[in-house]
């Protein structure tokens, strides 16, 4: 099966259609992915603030993040239900669209970005946690902060293209 017919298929679901079809349950899912997308995106930039030394300097950055890394988490598969729900009402369309495809790469991007700050930047947590971060963690807290904005960026103009 091409990836064309997958996504008509999948469009054409049930659940997807309604949600095509009615006046009020793509908006209503529509609202709780960006309220959704708003947490995770508030919660994201107190931490990449901290990491650019910007915010919240005299607070241990493994505090900060044990903090931030629940709601982040919960509030990021919220979005991601939501928005897959959103995807599959018009899976076609979606997916030809050029700023639903720069999203989705931007998406892909910051998850690059936060295992590579996982795996290579907190190996010496301890040296730096309640200090400056070494300019491998600013650099990701950067990279993550242009990333995130160019998400919403993309994602409110999806509305604008489809």
């Amino acid at each position: 099966m091409s990836i064309e017919q997958t996504l008509n298929w999948l469009q054409n679901l049930p659940f997807p259609t309604d949600i095509r079809e009615s006046d009020w349950l793509f908006p209503t899912i529509e609202t709780v992915h960006v309220f959704a997308l708003v947490l995770v995106v508030g919660s994201i930039l107190r931490v990449d603030l901290r990491l650019l030394g910007f915010a919240n300097r005299d607070r241990p950055f493994s505090q900060m993040a044990r903090e931030m890394l629940p709601w982040t988490w919960t509030c990021f598969a919220i979005a991601a239900l939501a928005g897959l729900l959103m995807f599959s009402s018009k899976a076609v369309v979606y997916f030809g669209n050029i700023p639903f495809r720069l999203k989705m790469l931007c998406l892909l991007l910051a998850a690059l970005n936060m295992m590579v700050f996982h795996t290579f930047s907190t190996r010496q947590l301890h040296a730096w946690d309640s200090a400056v971060p070494p300019i491998q963690a600013r650099i990701a807290g950067g990279l993550s902060l242009c990333l995130w904005t160019l998400t919403v960026a993309a994602g409110r103009w999806i509305g604008f293209t489809t």
